[in-house]
């Protein structure tokens, strides 16, 4: 048996925490649920820390932005609440007292002012449009309407999980290809600009000509340490014409069409992109919001303009009863087989649950290939690397070696 700390709400709504005996969780959320209690979280006790590890810097106070993780839990307790038969305005009462978050705790009571003066929850959340995305509201509005809040707010849940479990695993996954990058370019900038211009007097005393390529590093130190500002210039010059030109529409067109053809990772944005298109149309269709609304939606929260188009073209098809998975089928975008997913979840009556399968097989398949592109690119990152600096090392090597051939 092991230990489990909870967080429940009983009868009248008051919160409480402590501590609960049982094999496993759900064991744990049964007993609670048998004594009368409304479980809002269960969960191992973190493990005490000892000495050094107990030591903690202190907290520094900013104003704290509303995190995925704060809208993800937001989510589900509500849902866990709502199902619970608690009424709205106290669920969001409780929620707002649980906050951690200054931010989420002052949105949650401004969303509690808002539904006691008589409007929906949807209008409410509408308010704050920096928290709550047009497909979190349009969701709740076809919930409200629908009298299944609770089901909705639970797949809002698990679409919320699936975004931010991918999010998160793809994040990890790049720390450290990202970190050995650095860490060269760190390594070869330090001894271009610090350690070589230590020996540059004791290079330049002698009458022998140095090996060429010393002297290239001699050039490239040089321009760094004198030319460093013409080159900050230039990036600031190139990052903000970048910006400004894929602000263009003609600019993002073209960038995300070479996004989707880039070697590599063309396919990986483009599964990414076919991913969040069939998770969200599947959720909200579950949800309840019509097809040509919940096309709308998807288009606002594509991220890629040609995706974008591809929905347009799925909207005039399904006004002309052509289906999603013809028009789909013209963009170019999205692989064979989530279009013959898309196909047998129309023939069958169950679009909104095949497109909840295309999403998760193509989540694991971006996974997978996060993981073999980062196993792929950090030998060769540590090769390119370990060349660079073996290149400066041995150059600095062969005029050492010059300049004790001199004659003094």
């Amino acid at each position: 048996m092991a230990q489990f700390q909870y967080r429940a709400a009983d009868g009248e709504g008051k919160v409480l925490e402590g501590m609960i005996e049982a094999a496993e969780v759900q064991m744990a959320v049964s007993r609670l649920q048998e004594r009368g209690l409304t479980p809002l979280r269960v969960a191992e006790p973190a493990p005490e820390r000892s000495g050094l590890a107990s030591l903690s810097l202190p907290e520094i106070s900013f104003k704290k932005k509303v995190k995925n993780k704060d809208l993800l839990v937001l989510t589900h307790e509500l849902s866990t609440l709502l199902s619970a038969g608690l009424p709205l305005d106290r669920s969001l009462s409780i929620l707002g007292e649980l906050s951690e978050n200054p931010e989420m705790k002052r949105v949650v009571g401004e969303v509690l002012q808002s539904v006691q003066r008589g409007k929906s929850l949807a209008e409410s959340l509408a308010e704050h449009p920096k928290v709550f995305e047009p497909l979190y509201i349009n969701m709740v509005k076809a919930g409200e309407i629908g009298g299944v809040l609770d089901s909705v707010l639970q797949r809002l849940t698990e679409y919320l999980e699936s975004a931010t479990e991918l999010r998160d695993e793809v994040r990890s996954a790049l720390v450290y290809p990202v970190i050995l990058l650095l860490t060269s370019f760190g390594s070869v900038t330090v001894l271009l600009t610090y350690v070589l211009p230590k020996f540059q007097t004791i290079f330049t005393q002698g009458g022998k000509t140095l090996p060429f390529s010393a002297r290239m590093l001699m050039m490239m130190s040089d321009a760094m340490r004198s030319y460093w500002w013409i080159g900050l210039l230039l990036t600031i010059a190139g990052v903000v014409s970048f910006t400004h030109w894929i602000r263009t529409p003609a600019g993002r067109l073209q960038w995300d069409r070479f996004r989707l053809k880039v070697v590599l990772l063309g396919e990986l944005t483009k599964k990414v992109a076919v991913a969040r298109f069939a998770r969200t149309l599947g959720t909200l269709l579950r949800s309840g919001v019509p097809m040509l609304q919940a096309l709308d939606i998807v288009r606002d929260v594509a991220g890629n303009v040609v995706l974008a188009e591809a929905v347009d073209e799925v909207k005039v098809g399904v006004r002309g009863g052509a289906g999603v998975a013809g028009p789909l089928a013209h963009s170019g975008v999205f692989p064979p087989l989530a279009l013959q997913m898309i196909s047998v979840g129309e023939e069958t009556g169950r679009l909104d649950d095949m497109l909840v399968q295309v999403a998760d097989y193509f989540d694991r398949d971006v996974r997978n290939t996060v993981k073999a592109l980062t196993s792929l690119l950090e030998p060769v990152l540590l090769l390119v690397g370990g060349v660079v600096v073996a290149f400066v090392v041995l150059s600095m090597f062969s005029a050492i070696t010059s300049v004790n051939d001199m004659p003094f």
